[in-house]
């Protein structure tokens, strides 16, 4: 079972990201802080009473003025809905009441999921308060006033929280499976891919619901091992597309990606790498996951001798900061080497995850250190005394030296160089925290 989701969700300018990064920032204990997934931090595991749980602030959402329950609503508020095991539903206090939490209410009582109803923006508190009765009205139950700018009364809204989450189980905090997202831009057959691993390997264990409707996790084992396909193939973009659709179905892929241990990238073989790609893997590389680059349709491809080689540097060229990502040529619609896959799944998850002895760490550094003597800036030389790893997934190394301004980018380069050399490290990015020894 994995940790409980918390959806923050509300209309525009009620102060949820205020609320989310005041509960992710301060006054809880934090496991993870999740970086990469957007720009305003949307996504982030914390801890309250000893339990971890998943907080995601969705952001606003926006009825349109003809009907507040039009497409753009439903897109944005299903995708708290779905993933939540407890829905926060932020309001503001000084405006009262309005038609779009009337709305926001009906849709959210239709779910079934457990509904803490917090008024926000009481900054005077024993004033402001009084104006929460009003709330009853929306029929969820007892209203939280806060003032999320300062932190109070949030620690009665965690607390209901937490008395929300489903009884813990002792796997809660472990996962077996390998998660999987197939990632990439449209029609370039992730959900043809899907469809033939999910055809080929038939031993489904579960079908657990997602992101959103049209993204369904799908648990499955095969001979290779247990794993958890993460399917964005939801995710459109249209030129008329409205902004705040186009907003959520990025989040879409940005969420998956974050829950992955290992990425597929998929890149449409008759197209080349296009500049959709290099955002999508970008923001993989950025989460520090697990990425294979998979190239599709390769069965529409005219070959000679040499092509493939040639395909594989013109993807390294333009990807060149995946060049420690293994690259697989297949065709989702016959099958073609997509058994393949998951020796690569497996690889690569493991070696997101691998830790290295400090001993062994130093060893090779030393070694790294004889062969290209570290940089000299004015009479001062760059001196490494030792290094140690910090975390994984992706492999994150502190290395201490007597001066951080001499320690150059070509340098890290070169020192994540040797790493892979010696450790291997394929398929995952490599993190490297330069300090100096007093820090």
């Amino acid at each position: 079972m994995p940790k409980p989701i918390v959806a923050i969700i509300g209309k525009p300018n009620v102060g949820k990201s205020t609320f989310f990064n005041y509960l992710v920032g301060s006054r809880i204990s934090i496991v993870q802080d999740t970086p990469g997934v957007t720009r305003d931090r949307i996504y982030a595991d914390s801890n309250w009473r000893g339990r971890n749980f998943t907080l995601i602030d969705t952001g606003g959402i926006e009825p349109n003025t003809d009907d507040i329950i039009l497409s753009q609503m439903r897109e944005q508020a299903n995708l708290a809905i779905s993933m939540a095991d407890v829905i926060i539903f932020l309001t503001d206090i000084k405006q009262g009441v309005t038609s779009a939490d009337k709305e926001i209410a009906i849709m959210l009582k239709k779910s079934g999921k457990p509904i803490v109803l917090v008024c926000n923006k009481a900054d005077n508190f024993e004033k402001d308060k009084q104006e929460a009765y009003e709330f009853y009205n929306l029929g969820l139950g007892d209203p939280y006033p806060i003032a999320a700018a300062n932190g109070i009364g949030i620690g009665d809204v965690l607390d209901k929280i937490y008395e929300n989450f489903p009884k813990k189980t002792e796997d809660e905090d472990e996962t077996y499976e390998i998660k999987v997202a197939v990632i990439g831009k449209p029609n370039v057959g992730k959900s043809s891919l899907i469809n033939n691993i999910l055809g080929e390997n038939r031993t489904i264990v579960s079908n657990i619901a997602g992101t959103t409707r049209d993204a369904i996790d799908t648990t499955f084992e095969n001979e290779k091992g247990k794993y958890i396909l993460i399917d964005t193939a939801g995710v459109r973009r249209k030129s008329k597309i409205k902004e705040s659709i186009e907003k959520f179905s990025i989040m879409r892929t940005l969420l998956a990606i974050e829950r992955a241990d290992v990425c597929l990238l998929l890149i449409d073989a008759t197209e080349g790498v296009t500049e959709q790609d290099t955002k999508i893997a970008g923001e993989a590389h950025e989460a520090g996951k697990g990425i294979i680059i998979v190239v599709n349709k390769w069965d529409a491809v005219e070959k000679e001798t040499g092509t493939l080689e040639k395909y594989k540097k013109q993807v390294y060229d333009k990807l060149s900061y995946l060049s420690y990502a293994p690259i697989i040529f297949i065709s989702a619609k016959t099958g073609q080497r997509v058994n393949k896959l998951f020796d690569l799944i497996n690889k690569v998850a493991s070696q997101n995850a691998l830790r290295v002895p400090t001993a062994t760490l130093n060893q090779v550094i030393n070694e790294s250190i004889s062969i290209v003597q570290p940089p000299t800036d004015k009479g001062k030389r760059l001196k490494i005394l030792y290094g140690t790893q910090a975390s994984t997934k992706p492999p994150t190394f502190v290395i201490f030296v007597n001066n951080k301004e001499l320690f150059h980018f070509s340098y890290e380069r070169y020192l994540v160089n040797q790493f892979r050399k010696e450790f291997g490290l394929e398929g995952t990015p490599v993190r490297i925290i330069v300090r100096e020894k007093n820090e």
